[in-house]
């Protein structure tokens, strides 16, 4: 018998679940960032990193495993709240889809639910990403235009207002709406997989949930890449060099370095995906035993 669905268990245990993630995936998010906005080579030089490993090394010769780690305080006090939200949504979403307690919930369902927590999640995240870009290109970039989050936050607020601080939210619904979506509801689909016939999730062994959650940050990634690619260079780009949004920058994109540009980075985002969503959800699964076994009624 498992538990009623309580956003509110949900919204606690996902933020020590996104807690988990930044520690575990934070410095290859920095490579992510890093390797996607790096600029293009003059002729007859080649690219200030070959990949994924070159940046690593040269990040870690330079800077030492605190550059690795550079910028992880905006995730930290972005991504709880975020998770928080994101796993309340999902939580809302399939306990809206019930007629009662007890119904099991179709995967189209669960994909309803998910796209729902995307929704939740972009009006805190869109800020919290154009912060972290920004701060994250200027360490390598070497022009330090802002002196941290707040500060970062100020400057774009006097720049452009509301709108500067959330310039990219329609890539970051277009991103996290289906990515979401595909996100829970493939950990769903693998936890069944991996439940042995007629034992309960709740039996799943820790290898079990680190291997489903892991699985469900590639499937998540795997549709995220193309938007978090326009994303990135669209919420780190001068103000007005793209006058029509995305179409722009996709255009760009495609006619400057061809369609595989899209998947850029795809190697240091599969690589951190899987550590960090395994541990997402093995924090996010062991928060909810504990909040189960703390308050059963709530």
């Amino acid at each position: 018998m498992s538990p009623p669905i309580s956003p509110m268990k949900n919204f606690f245990a996902g933020g020590f679940g996104g807690v988990c993630l930044v520690f575990a995936g934070h410095p290859l998010d920095t490579i992510k960032v890093r390797l996607q906005t790096q600029p293009k080579p003059k002729p007859g030089e080649s690219l200030l990193y070959a990949g994924t490993l070159d940046c690593f090394k040269k990040t870690l010769a330079k800077e030492g495993v605190k550059g690795l780690y550079k910028g992880m305080a905006a995730p930290i006090i972005g991504v709880t709240p975020m998770f928080a939200v994101c796993f309340f949504g999902f939580g809302l979403g399939k306990k809206l889809q019930q007629r009662t307690p007890d119904d099991i919930l179709t995967y189209p369902q669960l994909f309803a639910a998910g796209m729902l927590s995307g929704v939740f999640t972009t009006a805190i995240m869109t800020p919290g990403e154009r912060i972290k870009c920004l701060l994250q290109i200027q360490a390598s970039t070497g022009e330090v235009k802002y002196a941290g989050p707040m500060d970062c936050v100020k400057q774009l607020y006097k720049e452009s207002g509301i709108r500067g601080i959330y310039k990219g939210t329609a890539l970051t619904l277009m991103r996290d709406v289906p990515a979401s979506g595909m996100y829970f509801m493939s950990y769903e689909w693998l936890k069944n997989l991996l439940t042995p016939a007629g034992k309960s999730h709740n039996e799943l062994s820790i290898p079990s949930v680190l291997f489903a959650g892991g699985m469900a940050g590639i499937f998540n990634w795997a549709v995220a890449i193309p938007p978090d690619v326009l994303k990135s260079r669209f919420q780190t780009a001068p103000e007005g060099k793209y006058p029509n949004g995305f179409r722009d920058v996709l255009r760009e994109l495609v006619r400057e370095e061809g369609i595989g540009s899209l998947y850029k980075g795809f190697n240091a985002v599969m690589l951190r995906a899987f550590p960090a969503n395994a541990a997402c959800f093995l924090g996010f699964e062991l928060a909810m035993k504990f909040l189960n076994w703390l308050a059963p009624n709530l």
